[in-house]
């Protein structure tokens, strides 16, 4: 059986059609199937709407989340009740198309365990593309794992990829595609157009777009605290040899850009460095604060949702 995981959040105006074109794509799946929708604590009619659809038909199942915990936390709330063999998780604003799935899924049977798409186009704006896709450039260059570029959430994973995703992973805060890389097992690629949003209001805001590619960049990569130490020699070295300039301008007497060490206080030049310092200084003890602040969250083990009902025809 195919689970299709898809978290929603004031969606009211994707949902009706985003469960026609499911229905519509099933039969080239080949499988009998379920489709597992997450209220991430929605504030329109979205969760009276996946009501009825639970209600009417048996392969629907909602799961209500307690209050809204975020896209991440949602995925792992429906991939935790997933039954199927294999699961796709997919977004409900259909920048995800349906009609694509067919394709992950046939390679699903020819062996892989974790089948992603890698997005060729995207239709937002300008800068939208661009801070994406510098993301993934620089997650790519400073992981300690490899993840791929251009991969987003949309993927099948096979019943055991996502039992190790869920029993043997349980960091509070969640980069469900960088999960999925670090756990292995025989992944590929496919690629496709990712769709316009079909209605609505964008969900992900700057400042959860900026969130999520924290949680990617300290999550997955120890550089940030490396980067410490190469700011370090590449600030004292020079300013080792600067100083045994300074030194031997004043034991010497040599003039500096025309000017006898008397002349030469170092007022500015002291000044520039501290401000410089004390930068470098405060940006350093933030990624330590970024670090010590996840390890907070991690060590108290809250869950990282919490599911109010489950809702079903019986």
């Amino acid at each position: 059986m195919i689970s299709i995981v898809i978290p929603i959040f004031n969606e009211e105006e994707n949902l009706q059609n985003l469960y026609n074109r499911l229905t519509a794509a099933a039969p080239s799946w080949g499988e009998d199937y379920e489709i597992v929708l997450v209220d991430d604590g929605s504030r329109d009619s979205s969760l009276t709407m996946m009501r009825v659809m639970a209600e009417k038909d048996s392969r629907v199942r909602v799961v209500k989340l307690s209050r809204n915990f975020g896209h991440q936390p949602a995925i792992s709330a429906g991939i935790k009740i997933a039954k199927g063999d294999a699961i796709v998780i997919m977004d409900g604003d259909l920048q995800d198309p349906p009609e694509e799935l067919h394709r992950f899924l046939a390679k699903w049977r020819e062996g892989y365990e974790v089948v992603f798409a890698v997005r060729t186009k995207r239709k937002e704006g300008f800068f939208k593309k661009m801070a994406y896709s510098t993301f993934y450039r620089i997650l790519a260059w400073i992981s300690d794992i490899e993840i791929p570029l251009d991969s987003g959430d949309f993927c099948v994973m096979d019943r055991k990829v996502v039992n190790v995703l869920v029993h043997e992973m349980p960091e509070q805060l969640r980069f469900v595609r960088g999960m999925r890389a670090f756990a292995g097992f025989k992944q590929i690629g496919v690629t496709y157009e990712r769709a316009e949003r079909a209605a609505g209001e964008v969900k992900y805001t700057f400042k959860k777009l900026v969130q999520l590619a924290l949680d990617g960049l300290f999550g997955f990569s120890s550089f940030p605290l490396r980067l410490a130490t190469y700011m370090g020699f590449i600030i004292s070295i020079p300013s080792f040899f600067l100083g045994i300039f300074f030194v031997l301008h004043r034991l010497i007497g040599f003039k500096v850009f025309g000017h006898a060490p008397e002349e030469t206080p170092g007022t500015a030049s002291l000044a520039v460095g501290m401000y410089f310092l004390g930068g470098v200084i405060l940006i350093i003890l933030g990624i330590l604060g970024e670090y010590i602040g996840r390890i907070y969250i991690e060590v108290k083990k809250r869950p990282f949702f919490v599911i109010d009902e489950v809702i079903e025809k019986k």
